[in-house]
């Protein structure tokens, strides 16, 4: 094998379970040639990578965006393809790329016709965590070790930018609110609450987020309802400074959303707030002990016997089963533990 292309387009939290993979298999194959497709956003993260050749797939442009990938891998010939995305955009990306061993999902999981476009499949998992299904890729071409590590290159400046905006000596909570769908984010006044408890126990609280007019508006709303300092950085970093900003801080709270399984490629605790999705599927990865989980309850009032493992939970109201209280707990398991980055 001398050459890999690796396609998964999206999501931030994926491409971050992603990098951990591609870096188990650079270990394990120093020279192998790897090319990663990858979508315009998620590239901005992880584009400083060693040694990973990027494409960028650019949902936005339509039909034209397959057009453009078939171009930019014109004349190449890859020895194994790992299809690890189960969308129809994905599949049809796919054709697109020219493989002798096309390894996609189990038959369980290989669904939107990506079974159509694969020969080859990874072994069945049971009830894994997104991170290990694609430890499962890795595993399938001869890799032996997957613990899970991340090296994610930062630029120097935005290293800076982040040490300007958390001191050495600094106790820091980021709450990072947003998630990409509105109900999956938790109540504005209960992360205020839980902000005014954090300075009171000599946190500085930052919030961090995207441009996106949802994640604006919340985090000026969690500003307003608090009754101490709340730094706002929301739609004032790029992804890489984000990301830096992540490794200085002292413990982060989000709900199912990105920037959470960033913070854990940094080795920051993470308490996650989950209700809509199985935090032992899609959270953070290296803090399942600090997740705020009322998944059990409202999935349980939606499904009769036994859950199949990636169901979701579906209303606008099910955040709200998350009390203050159970994340002030998840919050003080961490500060017993905290120290200054």
């Amino acid at each position: 094998m001398q050459s890999l292309c690796l396609l998964r387009l999206s999501a931030i939290g994926d491409v971050c379970h992603g990098v951990a993979m591609v870096q188990a298999i650079q270990r394990h194959y120093p020279n192998l040639k790897i090319t990663w497709v990858i979508g315009k956003v998620e590239h901005q993260l992880v584009k400083h990578l060693p040694n990973v050749e990027f494409v960028v797939f650019d949902k936005s442009q339509g039909w034209r965006s397959y057009r453009n990938l078939r171009t930019a891998l014109k004349g190449q010939k890859f020895d194994v393809l790992l299809h690890m995305q189960v969308a129809l955009r994905a599949t049809i990306a796919s054709l697109m790329i020219k493989a002798k061993t096309r390894i996609g999902f189990d038959k369980a999981r290989a669904k939107e016709g990506q079974w159509l476009v694969t020969n080859a499949a990874i072994a069945p998992q049971h009830q894994p965590h997104v991170l290990d299904g694609f430890m499962g890729f890795a595993k399938a071409i001869g890799v032996t070790d997957i613990t899970p590590s991340w090296n994610i290159p930062v630029p120097e400046a935005d290293t800076h930018f982040a040490a300007t905006q958390i001191s050495d000596d600094a106790k820091t909570l980021v709450i990072c609110p947003a998630a990409s769908k509105a109900e999956r984010n938790w109540l504005p006044e209960r992360y205020a609450k839980v902000a005014d408890y954090a300075v009171a126990q000599g946190y500085r609280v930052l919030l961090c987020g995207g441009p996106s007019k949802l994640e604006s508006e919340l985090a000026t709303q969690i500003v307003n309802q608090g009754t101490n300092s709340i730094e706002n950085l929301v739609g004032k970093t790029s992804l890489t400074q984000m990301l830096a900003i992540l490794k200085r801080a002292s413990v982060v709270l989000a709900p199912d959303t990105g920037p959470a399984h960033m913070a854990v490629t940094q080795g920051t605790p993470v308490v996650g707030l989950y209700a809509h999705s199985n935090p032992g599927r899609t959270g953070p990865y290296f803090s399942q002990d600090l997740v705020a989980n009322v998944y059990p309850q409202a999935i349980a009032q939606q499904v009769v016997g036994e859950v199949k493992w990636g169901k979701r939970a579906k209303g606008e109201n099910l955040m709200a089963m998350i009390s203050v209280e159970d994340v002030i707990a998840k919050l003080d398991c961490v500060d017993k533990q905290v120290r200054p980055r």
